[in-house]
């Protein structure tokens, strides 16, 4: 699944659990009255899985939604994400929890000019294994901790305040060389200059 990819099924994993939540309901009340098992509804919220369109249609008469709506990821309020409603972006299977970085839509999942993503990175993350490649440009602030960023063969090492904008186009990734967690913030946008 490429980058485009995960980014849809967490955009619509997080309006499924902010549509279940207003609701009121528990994952396994929404599986049971849309038919799907809770281990499915569990893994979609997430940003994980690959549902049949049988169980979309399912989720979203559960949630009394037409199912386009459940599909663009538009929720009541296209402008305002609630700190308690930000999508998780997907993170990798191959790291044990306590090394995956949570990465948290800011904007809100609909929008598609420019993106927010905060960034908290346990001590000793990295992803240079799996370096991010895609088309347009970053600008990534650190707010605590630290952050080397690797863009090609350019290293650079960023303290709290420290910001740097790169073009997505070129292999880049990031560790976190410090023994505390770091916190970054990063506007992606699909332009490359």
């Amino acid at each position: 699944m490429d980058a485009e990819e995960s980014l849809a099924v967490s955009t619509l994993g997080a309006t499924v659990r902010v549509q279940r939540q207003r609701q009121g309901l528990s994952v396994q009340a929404l599986g049971q009255r849309a038919g799907v098992s809770s281990g499915l509804i569990s893994e979609l919220e997430r940003g994980h899985g690959n549902p049949s369109f049988t169980s979309l249609s399912r989720i979203a008469a559960a949630l009394n939604l037409p199912l386009p709506k459940l599909l663009s990821g538009v929720v009541e309020d296209s402008m305002v994400v609630r700190a308690s409603e930000r999508p998780l972006l997907p993170t990798s299977a191959d790291e044990p929890a306590e090394r995956q970085a949570r990465r948290e839509l800011l904007t809100p999942p609909s929008e598609t000019v420019l993106q927010l993503i905060r960034s908290t990175l346990p001590p000793g993350f990295s992803n240079e294994g799996r370096p991010y490649r895609h088309l347009g440009t970053e600008t990534v602030t650190v707010e605590s901790g630290g952050l080397l960023v690797v863009h090609g063969e350019r290293r650079v090492e960023l303290a709290p305040g420290d910001t740097i904008t790169y073009g997505c186009s070129t292999p880049h990734w990031w560790a976190n060389p410090t023994g505390a967690e770091t916190v970054v913030l990063g506007a992606v946008t699909p332009f490359e200059s």
